[in-house]
This record gives structure tokens, sequence and C-alpha cells, in this order.
């Protein structure tokens, strides 16, 4: 039996040796595609980290993000960076992931959010989180912007006793460089 050890830790408690070794694994994971801007996206808030027999083998970040929907902020924890090493897969770590991410957003904000791709989409839906039915923009240095590629691949997850914003209403997102979401 190998030895499973998951881990939460803020980005100011992650060594320079650790940074390196999440940004190898999510290279690997996304086999390339995953930019300098991806993986600044997700510094800055909890890592969860799942390391067997000493290697890293999982992670996935919450960062704050302001989310506006019907004239209101909302404190959103916006999950990024999730991805299992491909050996690995297929075993239940990316739901330990999860679990560690949704008990940092359900303890700390209104609600949780991330951009899946369709890979990652059933993990997200056996966990409970619901795709958004409504639309998706960014609240860009031009203004408000509608970003309809973004629809129908934005997830939300609502800590125990929230609500679920209404699809009726527009989400949008603050500002960042590189890919937007």
């Amino acid at each position: 039996m190998t030895d499973t050890r998951t881990r939460l830790a803020h980005t100011s408690q992650l060594d320079p040796g650790a940074l390196e070794e999440i940004r190898a694994l999510l290279d690997g994971a996304f086999e390339g595609d995953f930019s300098d801007e991806d993986f600044e996206h997700g510094l800055g808030g909890m890592h969860a980290l799942v390391h067997e027999g000493g290697e890293l083998v999982a992670h996935g970040s919450v960062v704050q993000r302001r989310v506006v929907h019907a004239g209101r902020a909302l404190r959103t924890g916006y999950a990024e960076g999730v991805a299992v090493r491909a050996d690995r897969r297929r075993r239940g770590i990316g739901s330990a992931v999860m679990a560690g991410l949704e008990a940092v957003i359900g303890r700390a904000y209104v609600l949780g959010a991330l951009s899946a791709s369709q890979d990652g989409a059933g993990l997200y839906r056996g966990r409970g989180w619901q795709v958004w039915g409504g639309q998706i923009g960014v609240l860009g240095p031009r203004g408000p912007e509608r970003l309809p590629e973004e629809e129908g691949s934005t997830y939300l997850w609502v800590p125990p006793g929230g609500v679920l914003p209404d699809p009726a209403g527009r989400l949008d997102f603050d500002w960042r460089n590189g890919d937007v979401l």
C-alpha cells in the first residue's frame, strides 16, 4: 500500500521547489497546454496537494475572485489548476483534491466557481457542482464584456445553506491577465 497524504497549504507556505513541482505536474497533466498566466491564476490562495510515496500526484488551488451578479459582488472561491497525474487518474485522488478545495470554499466564500474541461466535467458534476445556465462575462478594461465561449463550461458550487444565483442574471468575473477565466 502506497503512503498517500493530502495537505492544504497557502501559496505563501510553499517554497520555490514545491512551486516548481506543482508547475511540472500541471504541465504534464495538461499536456503542455498550461500557460504562465494559467499558473499565475492559481497562486495567492490555498492549494490542495496529494503526495503518494513522497511524489506530488495531484494539485488544485482556490483563489478569491469577485463575481458580479444582479448588482452584487459575490466573494467567490475559484478553483484553478486541478490536475491528477495521468498514471494516477480514476482512483479518487481528484475527489480528494476537490474535497479539500470545497472545505476552503465552504468556510471562506459565498460561492465556488471553475471552468471545466470536457475531461474534468464529470468529476465536478459528481461532486454536486452545477453548470451555469446563464450568461458569462468579464469586467474588462473596456467595461463589461460577454464571453459566450465560457458558457456551458463554467460550474458553480454553493456551500451548504447557500443559494445558487438566479441563472436569468449574468455572472461577470473580475479581470485578470491572459485567459480571463
